[in-house]
């Protein structure tokens, strides 16, 4: 017998899909999360940062676990879990997995040159000046580049870079580096820059025949932990948020304005 959870009620839906997860029947991409009913998952150009975030795998446990192993004290919050590293250090928090997620996009499609970001003080980190050898030092509270590594262009050079710029970048360079947008799309930020700040990433939007859109939402926190799909406590277990176009956003861990949703330039 096929079950169509397409077909389903909202509410039948929720319940299913709830029993499938906790039972181990999970989807192996994000792309692969069941929709309610009514809904399809809004078009995306092929080799767009939306397309890649689709196709991200999820892992089969659905738990969250920290950098240094141990267990999440929140397991409330998740639906899924990305299958991507925390690394060993206490370093990809909020901001940090939005431009984990955002680098890994470039650096598979060999785009090599987008892959910048700025940290704090607004000194420019590039991938291309690293993997050229070019290193940064810390003087009188501002970073200033110097070349003091021998050139190479792999993936532990990549995870390196990535650890430098989580160590000097957060919600306040990212919220600044990205543009203030009011149309939803995948790849999408919601992000309150500051400390605390905090910021979740769009990972897949849905739309109806009435125009009424649908997003799902992904992130880390502190301390460091597996990226992970959020729940909607709106919304009993489902993953799924509403997109609208003034109040707040309730996220397990952090309310969010519905003005806070930003997209990469």
């Amino acid at each position: 017998m096929h079950l169509d959870l397409k077909r389903l009620p909202l509410k039948k839906y929720i319940l299913i899909a709830t029993l499938f997860f906790t039972h181990g029947l999970s989807a192996q991409t994000v792309q692969d999360l069941p929709l309610p009913a009514g809904y399809t998952r809004l078009p995306q150009q092929e080799g767009s940062f939306g397309a890649w975030l689709r196709k991200v795998a999820l892992k089969k446990d659905n738990t969250v676990y920290l950098y240094n192993g141990n267990k999440k004290a929140n397991q409330s919050a998740q639906y899924a879990v990305l299958d991507i590293s925390v690394g060993k250090k206490d370093l990809q928090q909020c901001a940090d997995a939005v431009i984990r997620l955002y680098a890994e996009y470039r650096y598979a499609g060999r785009d090599l040159s987008r892959i910048k970001f700025k940290a704090t003080d607004g000194t420019e980190m590039d991938y291309a000046g690293w993997a050229k050898g070019d290193r940064f030092v810390l003087r009188n509270g501002k970073l200033n580049r110097s070349r003091k590594a021998t050139a190479a262009e792999n993936r532990n050079t990549f995870g390196q870079y990535l650890e430098f710029v989580f160590s000097y970048a957060g919600t306040l360079s990212l919220s600044r580096e990205l543009q203030t947008v009011n149309n939803i799309l995948p790849g999408d930020v919601y992000i309150q820059g500051g400390s605390p700040g905090h910021a979740v990433i769009v990972m897949d939007v849905a739309v109806n025949k009435a125009g009424q859109k649908i997003f799902l939402l992904a992130q880390s926190y502190m301390p460091a932990q597996d990226i992970h799909i959020l729940r909607n406590p709106a919304s009993g277990q489902s993953p799924w948020y509403a997109a609208a176009d003034q109040g707040e956003l309730l996220t397990p861990e952090w309310t969010f304005n519905r003005g806070d949703l930003k997209r990469f330039k």
